[in-house]
């Protein structure tokens, strides 16, 4: 005998129900979820940054010659020197001065020979918006020793910083009360590069 058996759907107040929850556990899993957003674009950035600036120092060891890391305000025709910017460029320096720049021309094609002898360059864009940088320098040059070349008018080279932080609109750093673990690279007189993180205890491996 066939029996026939009735099937229920959902109703309205089943589905309101749903809804509601389902904004609950949104609302809830936000913070966490744009915290996570954030700590990954400053990763992901600062990684960004430390490549550039180890590739221009094994550069200089390779060619034994002086080579230059600079941040720029953008990757074209129109660029400047910046301390503020993750856009950077990798340019074998002039032989006759360590004070010359590709800007204005950093849309040159990457050449060894044809000036302004750009190596590398890379985007701030690959890494994604809600990023300031602040860096203590718009240039680090190497010589064939991967030391620091110092930067006129100074005349011995000094300790370079580029601290990688959120914008306010992202949140703010673990040492200001945030959730964002906050970056740094220090690139020392003697061509030590490395990234660290202001926030860790003294005699933590990442600590500065």
């Amino acid at each position: 005998m066939l029996i026939l058996t009735r099937q229920r759907g959902v109703t309205l107040v089943e589905l309101m129900v749903a809804v509601v929850i389902m904004a609950v556990l949104l609302a809830f899993a936000a913070p966490g979820f744009g915290a996570w957003l954030s700590n990954s674009r400053i990763r992901s950035t600062a990684e960004g940054l430390l490549a550039g600036v180890q590739y221009a120092k094994s550069e200089a060891a390779t060619r034994n010659t002086q080579v230059r890391f600079q941040l720029t305000t953008t990757l074209d025709a129109t660029c400047a020197r910046s301390t503020t910017s993750a856009n950077w460029v990798v340019d074998v320096v002039d032989a006759d001065s360590n004070v010359d720049s590709v800007e204005n021309n950093c849309n040159a094609a990457p050449s060894d020979t044809v000036a302004p002898s750009i190596l590398q360059v890379r985007a701030a864009r690959e890494t994604g918006a809600g990023i300031v940088i602040a860096s203590s320098s718009s240039q680090v040059v190497f010589n064939g020793l991967g030391r620091q070349v110092p930067i006129a008018p100074a005349v011995t080279p000094s300790l370079v910083t580029i601290d990688i932080t959120p914008a306010s609109t992202a949140g703010t750093c673990v040492a200001s009360g945030g959730r964002i673990t906050c970056l740094r690279i220090l690139v020392s007189p003697s061509g030590q590069v490395r990234m660290c993180n202001p926030n860790a205890p003294v005699g933590d491996t990442q600590a500065c």
